[in-house]
């Protein structure tokens, strides 16, 4: 314990039994004194200086072309429902797959999730209402010609 280092520690040790004056206290132990609503702001994480404004360096990542994000966009069923079966919700479907193509591309996978998710539903949604159209249309046809086929009379050939 002969090294300075330890003398300089104990000398800055406060005596407990005979404290200093109050007006010798740190200026943060007063601040402790106010009412929450007037206490300055101090950070654990930072040192108080009294140097003026810090700059802080931002630092972000630069994605690649291709993301981090890898999320399914759906575009070609996108515009496949669109063209063949249900063009408001083709249409729609289109509009976030774009907007999943978008979220990958700048590494959000969060709404890149959201939005593949929303277009795979819009999708199928057109898909179903084209078939179900589809369906009803031929069932039509089905029964229209054959009300029509029972009203003429056969034709006979000589």
């Amino acid at each position: 314990m002969s090294s300075p280092k330890y003398k300089r520690m104990e000398e800055n040790v406060l005596d407990p039994e005979n404290p200093p004056p109050y007006s010798a206290k740190h200026p943060s132990d007063t601040a402790l004194l106010m009412p929450p609503q007037y206490q300055p702001y101090s950070s654990p994480y930072r040192a108080e200086s009294n140097q003026g404004p810090s700059q802080s360096i931002l630092i972000t990542q630069i994605c690649s072309t291709h993301g981090v994000s890898h999320e399914p966009d759906y575009m070609a069923y996108s515009i496949f429902t669109m063209l063949c079966c249900c063009l408001p919700l083709g249409v729609a479907a289109l509009v976030y797959s774009i907007q999943t193509q978008e979220s990958n591309r700048i590494g959000n996978s969060a709404a890149a999730r959201r939005t593949s998710r929303t277009a795979r539903i819009l999708a199928h949604t057109a898909l179903g209402l084209g078939l179900t159209f589809l369906i009803l249309y031929i069932i039509f046809f089905v029964i229209t010609y054959a009300q029509v086929s029972k009203l003429q009379p056969p034709t006979i050939s000589p």
